[in-house]
Order: structure tokens, then C-alpha cells, then sequence
């Protein structure tokens, strides 16, 4: 079916083609068409189905009202959570999302970044996986607006925010120290980013700061990219090889969850046999007897700031940004777990 143009909208409503382009491009008012006409214009355009050239709206205007949002992953809470007020935001302002994830896998994601590209978004939001500095680098070579979220790359300079993932944990541990506890396990994932390196040195600086020894033993690290039963037996034999623990701190809600199962699976209470604490709050925490003890993100911020910083840049009127490191607190929230 042949698709149908500007100057076929144009011949339906009876009108030149720089009208049709006038009123679908918002300016009917600034260039004195009449109102009957804008609406005769309107109704034909939705009648038929009509939808411009993406590519010709872009090389015309310079935009295509389009943002591309890479994310770790589409099924986790957080992302998820994330992505959708990200999308009430950018709708809000007039613009698309273009939503994907990387599964922590660097060559995906920089498909990905130049999959995007050739659909010529306005501008980036991207949460990082490890490997894709050279292709973040090259966005921000390029000038073209990134702004990171939940991590970032030191090295390089682009606007980020994310939460305060160090007093956020030392937030958690101190709640546990304060109970009397001294052997706290700390489950994190082997993924090299700033924000898990944070939340591993909140871990360690509270214990020292209360005098406690740091132990390698109790601090377990799991691989991302692993069949999840692997995972699991880990975990098992982790918690089996340290009977005297206290209490477990999850680095992330995924590690929670699998904490969780073989907890069950192990027959141990909480708080009685074993404390817990996640990084991250998910449903299951809020519903799970006795409730999981967490740090709760402050993902609507976090949304909302890395909007804020991606419109800066997408202004050609604005002048530089005040300031382009954003860290949100999180807020502990204490259930029966801990």
C-alpha cells in the first residue's frame, strides 16, 4: 500500500501543502490560518491514517522528539520503575522513548547506542554496563546529550545521577551494628561499577568505624552472568561455611530475592536464625513474612533529575549546566527481617 504523503493530506482537505505543514507542525494560529480550516485539516489527516516521514520531520526541524533509554535490564523492578516515570516525564515534555536493555553485556549495548542513532534520537539516557566507555566517550565526543544513571564512568565527563549508594549501605549497616551484631555478610555481584565499589566500601567503612574486623570470608561475591540454580548453591554452601553469621547484607534486589529462596530452602527464621538487609526495595520485600529491611532508592528523583539534565542539553537557549553529579539519598526502611 502506497504511503501516503503530505501533498495527498493536502489534495483530500483542499488546501496548498505549506498549509497542512503549518497546522500539523503546531503554527496554524502564528501563520492566521482559519480555525475551520485547521480542523478540516485535522480531521482528514487522522481519517486517513496520515503519519510524516520521520526522516524528513527530522532534517526539517533538526529533532525527532525521540529519547533512547538503555537500561540493565527490562524485567528488573528497579529499571523498570525507572523507565516508566521516565516515560510520564519525557511524554510530559512531548517526546518518545525508545526503551532496551544490555543485560550487562557491553558489545549489546554499544548495538544498541548505534541502533539509536540511526533512528537519530534527540538524546540518551543510559544506565552503564561495564565496557561501554569508548562508546559513551564517543556520544559525548560527538556532543551529542547523555546523561547516565545508576552508575557512571569517572573518567568521563557527562552529567549522572544516581543515589548515594555509600551512606545508603552504611545507613543499613549501622541499623545492624546497633543491634549488637559484629558477623554481617555482605553479597554483592562481580559486575566492576562505581556503584557496587560504593556500596562494598559503605560495608567495609562502618564495620571499621565500629571497630569490627573486615573479614574476606564474609564477604561473597556472585557472578552476574550464571545459570540462577548455580547461583542458589552458592549461596547455600556461602551461608553452610559461616554458621556464626549474624546477619546478611544483599547489595542488590536480585541477590535479595535468591537470599530469600535459600533461606526458605535452609529452613532459617528472621530475624532469629538470620538478619537480612537488601540494597533495593521490590514487591516481594513488602509482601515476604516477616518483611525485608531495605534501602529504598528514590527512583521518581532519579527519573526526574535525568529528564532535567537531558532537556538542559536539548536547549539550545540554556546556558551550562550548575551541576551535572547528582547523588540522591536513599531512606532505610526497617521491617522484621532486621
Amino acid at each position: 500500500m502506497k504511503r501516503l504523503t503530505l501533498k495527498d493530506v493536502a489534495k483530500m482537505a483542499g488546501v496548498a501543502p505549506s498549509t497542512v505543514s503549518f497546522v500539523l507542525n503546531g503554527k496554524g494560529k502564528q501563520m492566521r490560518i482559519r480555525d475551520e480550516v485547521a480542523t478540516r485539516i485535522m480531521q482528514v489527516a487522522e481519517k486517513s491514517g496520515y503519519e510524516p516521514h520521520r526522516m524528513a520531520v527530522n532534517l526539517r526541524t533538526g529533532q525527532s522528539k525521540t529519547l533512547g533509554l538503555i537500561v540493565e535490564s527490562i524485567s528488573g523492578s528497579f529499571f523498570a520503575s525507572l523507565a516508566k516515570t521516565i516515560e510520564t516525564e519525557a511524554e510530559r515534555r512531548g517526546y518518545n522513548v525508545v526503551y532496551c536493555s544490555t543485560e550487562n553485556n557491553a558489545q549489546k549495548g554499544g548495538e544498541l547506542i548505534r541502533m539509536l542513532g540511526r533512528q537519530m534520537v534527540d538524546g540518551y539516557l543510559i544506565t552503564p554496563a561495564p565496557g561501554m566507555e569508548k562508546e559513551i566517550q564517543h556520544l559525548v565526543t560527538q556532543h551529542k546529550p547523555v546523561v547516565l544513571m545508576d552508575s557512571y564512568f569517572p573518567a568521563i565527563k557527562t552529567p549522572y545521577v544516581l543515589i548515594n549508594n555509600f551512606d545508603g549501605v552504611q545507613q543499613g549497616m549501622k541499623h545492624l551494628i546497633s543491634k549488637g551484631f559484629t558477623k554481617i555478610a555482605f553479597v554483592m555481584v562481580d559486575v566492576k561499577l562505581i556503584q557496587i565499589e560504593e556500596r562494598l566500601r559503605g560495608y567495609t567503612t562502618a564495620l571499621k568505624e565500629h571497630k569490627i574486623p573486615v573479614k574476606k570470608k564474609y564477604i561473597l561475591q556472585l557472578q552476574y552472568h550464571r545459570q540462577r540454580e548455580d547461583s542458589l548453591n552458592e549461596l547455600q554452601e556461602f551461608i553452610e561455611a559461616n554458621p556464626e553469621l549474624d546477619a546478611i547484607f544483599f547489595s542488590t534486589n536480585y541477590l535479595g530475592i535468591l537470599g530469600l529462596e535459600v533461606i526458605a530452602r535452609m529452613g532459617l527464621k528472621m530475624p532469629e536464625d538470620l538478619s537480612v538487609v537488601c540494597f533495593d526495595d521490590h514487591d516481594i520485600f513488602r509482601l515476604y513474612p516477616p518483611g525485608i529491611s531495605v534501602i529504598e532508592q528514590p527512583i521518581e528523583g532519579i527519573a526526574k533529575t535525568a529528564i532535567d539534565l537531558l532537556m538542559h542539553q536539548l536547549d539550545k537557549n540554556s546556558g551550562p549546566m550548575k551541576k551535572t553529579a547528582v547523588e540522591l539519598p536513599g531512606k532505610f526502611i526497617l521491617r522484621g527481617s532486621a
